[in-house]
């Protein structure tokens, strides 16, 4: 069993690495690092499919596992291409990042991305505890973290959705998106994103060691609320949308949807 499991993080590892410096040799004539986040998603969703296929635990499961995370990372991925780097300027989060970093951008960033690879990797565990689980029958941790998994993949992609309709009308330009989910919660995406990784947790528990991955969702909370989600997110708005974005703080939960305050 040690053995499978050092194999898989190998592979894992140098698949996602391989991944991620591919796509900052990329960025570089592009000039946009925002191509990072669309990696991060297809790195998670790459190493959900590589442990599926080749940890060697109950077919019906690894399967389940497999297309969870592709599903989620590649749908995130596309959406993150589609609306932050093909034929958009380097998003304001980034350009920031620039000013801040001042010289040696190109290894910076060349690190940056190698370090969300390794996130990845990390992130990633419940994948693979669960695709080398043999068991041949599937728990009920397995069916709650499935039917909670598409619950948050349909919220996520809804609030997506929501907010790209908003921002694709010019007349809302330089205003906040209060449509649909979004005048619940500041960051109803991140709200369905961190579910998800709840659903993967839970969806572990049904395998040896299991508990382990509660640290995913965890983790993702962490940096959600103190590194790249929230408190970046909200300096950008406030940036750009100045005292419109301060009335709806002051009236919107920043995650749990919630009713707003009058």
């Amino acid at each position: 069993m040690t053995q499978t499991i050092l194999h898989e993080l190998i592979v894992g590892t140098a698949s996602v690495c391989g991944l991620m410096l591919i796509l900052w040799l990329i960025h570089l004539p592009l000039r946009n690092a925002a191509i990072v986040d669309a990696g991060w998603a297809g790195g998670l969703a790459l190493l959900g499919v590589i442990y599926g296929a080749t940890a060697g635990g109950y077919p019906l499961r690894a399967l389940l596992v497999a297309a969870m995370a592709a599903l989620w990372g590649v749908r995130l991925a596309v959406f993150l291409l589609s609306t932050r780097v093909i034929g958009h300027p380097e998003e304001g989060r980034y350009v920031q990042l620039r000013r801040e970093w001042g010289g040696n951008l190109t290894l910076k960033f060349l690190l940056f991305f190698q370090f969300q690879a390794l996130l990845c990797v990390l992130l990633s565990t419940p994948f693979l505890l669960s695709a080398l689980n043999p068991q041949p029958q599937l728990s009920f941790f397995e069916y709650a973290g499935t039917a909670l998994w598409l619950a948050a993949w349909i919220g996520e992609f809804v609030a997506d959705s929501q907010l790209q309709s908003f921002k694709s009308n010019v007349a809302n330009r330089g205003t906040t998106c209060r449509v649909g989910l979004w005048r619940y919660s500041r960051h109803p995406n991140y709200f369905f994103e961190w579910l998800i990784w709840v659903a993967f947790s839970v969806f572990a528990m049904g395998s040896p060691y299991g508990y382990v991955a509660v640290f995913a969702p965890l983790l993702m909370l962490f940096f959600l609320f103190r590194v790249t989600g929230i408190p970046a997110t909200e300096a950008q708005a406030l940036r750009s949308k100045g005292e419109d974005y301060r009335r709806y703080q002051q009236a919107t939960s920043a995650f749990v949807p919630w009713f707003p305050r009058s």
